[in-house]
């Protein structure tokens, strides 16, 4: 199964300009999944809610919809980052589309710098969904940072992570090496390059989108500062075996009896 993670400059305030720069990207080359940056079609870096609000969309929106058209007459799967406008407020989130439309979207749960100011943390739990592909996991940039996003996952089942981003942290490419060893999954990270100077805020995008095998194996790796694909031919069942050797199991030799869930006051 063939995945692909795209990546380019996305620009602030035209979405119409990066969902076409997304077309033109995913055009190079046929894949059964796809994987698109964080926030792609508005650009990240907001000046005030108003913005936000401007350049939001329900999850059955416009674009939702021609992303649709696309996984449609492509029988494939994608899945992307977007401003989601809702009756409670604004989130950061992402949709997962298939040929038969929009099977699910996640609200991001651990909100970046000043994303605090404009979304709502994600009311979702983390899901797993089930596909004619394989069982799919979504988690948003920042999530990343928290194993228990990953793990989580991992504990429904998930086979494959997909993880659209606007990195601006240098960790996270070789961190999610090992969320995929010690979860025994594949995770497919989305990023995005560039710059964007706003309002007397600076973020600066650190590409290298990444894709790692359950055994934590480099798969496919883009460049530090230059737009592109990157794509790597996939093996779910080996998310399936979560054997390390045999007395070690990556899910079943955990101890949660002693692992601690004290609230930090």
């Amino acid at each position: 199964m063939k995945t692909i993670v795209v990546q380019w400059d996305c620009r602030f305030g035209d979405p119409e300009f990066n969902f076409g720069r997304a077309m033109e990207l995913m055009d190079r080359e046929p894949a059964d999944i796809y994987v698109l940056p964080e926030l792609c079609l508005s650009g990240y870096n907001f000046k005030d809610k108003q913005e936000v609000d401007y350049l939001s969309e329900e999850s059955h929106g416009a674009y939702a919809h021609r992303f649709m058209d696309l996984a449609r007459s492509r029988n494939c799967f994608l899945a992307y980052g977007f401003a989601e406008k809702a009756s409670a407020g604004i989130y950061n989130s992402a949709n997962l589309i298939g040929p038969d439309g929009l099977i699910g979207t996640y609200r991001k749960i651990h909100l970046f710098n000043r994303e605090t100011l404009f979304f709502l943390p994600g009311d979702r739990p983390f899901r797993v969904y089930e596909t004619p592909v394989g069982k799919l996991g979504l988690m948003v940039c920042f999530d990343w940072f928290f194993p228990e996003s990953a793990r989580t996952l991992a504990l429904q089942g998930a086979e494959l992570i997909l993880h659209p981003s606007n990195l601006v942290l240098s960790w996270c490419p070789d961190a999610m090496r090992y969320h995929a060893l010690w979860n025994g999954v594949y995770t497919a990270t989305s990023n995005r390059i560039g710059r964007e100077d706003r309002g007397g805020h600076v973020f600066e995008y650190i590409g290298r989108s990444i894709i790692y095998s359950p055994q934590g194996e480099l798969l496919a790796e883009a460049p530090l500062e230059q737009e592109g694909i990157c794509s790597a031919e996939l093996d779910l069942s080996l998310a399936r075996e979560k054997d390390l050797n045999e007395y070690n199991d990556r899910i079943q030799s955990r101890q949660p009896e002693f692992y601690s869930d004290i609230s930090v006051t």
